[in-house]
């Protein structure tokens, strides 16, 4: 079993790698490799797409890297593959990004990343530090998580879903903030898991885990 975290040149991957391989080692989960090689994100049984920094650049990247974006799609679109986005990473799943320009993402789930707009003028954009996880939704990722639970965000923008049954799980920052996406063999999380202390490590070990 082979674990890929994209390596696409958008931000520091120390942390996500030790976390991932921890969880992997503890729940014989196979290998986790960072890996900018289009060839094995290509062959990979699981995709992790990481993300830090700003939509327009993010996506840029990714589909700047030789071969990389056509592998990443070849593995979840064609293979079905296991996939989850982090953070920007996440956002990239979305149909528009409107961060500085309108930019196109990925399309593997319909909706568009804007502005988080708090109604509370009081609250701080970026939303950044702990907040309490709402499940939304049953998945098998969530499996003995519960409601309130923490989770570390660092983020200026949001998911809007257009299909609310592909928002799994939400937190409240003056309004709903999307914290959860997911749809099929794809997920996404706002949040960093590998930085959420117990819970995080608990959802990356449910991913490693997981067959859809």
């Amino acid at each position: 079993m082979l674990t890929a975290i994209v390596d696409y040149e958008s931000g520091n991957l120390h942390s996500a790698e030790k976390a991932f391989q921890r969880m992997a080692r503890e729940g014989d989960a196979g290998t986790v490799v960072v890996t900018s090689d289009a060839e094995v994100v290509a062959r990979a049984d699981r995709v992790v797409l990481p993300g830090d920094g700003a939509f327009p650049a993010c996506a840029a990247a990714l589909r700047g890297h030789s071969g990389l974006f056509d592998a990443m799609v070849e593995a979840v679109e064609v293979r079905g593959r296991p996939f989850l986005g982090i953070c920007v990473g996440m956002q990239l799943m979305a149909s528009w990004g409107r961060e500085y320009e309108d930019t196109r993402g990925l399309g593997w789930i319909e909706g568009e990343v804007v502005k988080i707009a708090p109604a509370d003028p009081a609250l701080k954009v970026p939303h950044m530090g702990w907040n309490d996880l709402v499940i939304d939704a049953q998945h098998p990722v969530f499996e003995g998580a519960t409601t309130g639970e923490h989770a570390y965000f660092v983020h200026s923008y949001q998911f809007h879903v257009t299909d609310p049954a592909e928002r799994l799980a939400h937190v409240d920052y003056g309004g709903d903030v999307t914290a959860v996406i997911g749809k099929g063999t794809m997920l996404g999380m706002q949040f960093h898991p590998e930085k959420s202390q117990a819970t995080g490590l608990r959802l990356i070990a449910n991913f490693l885990r997981w067959t859809p």
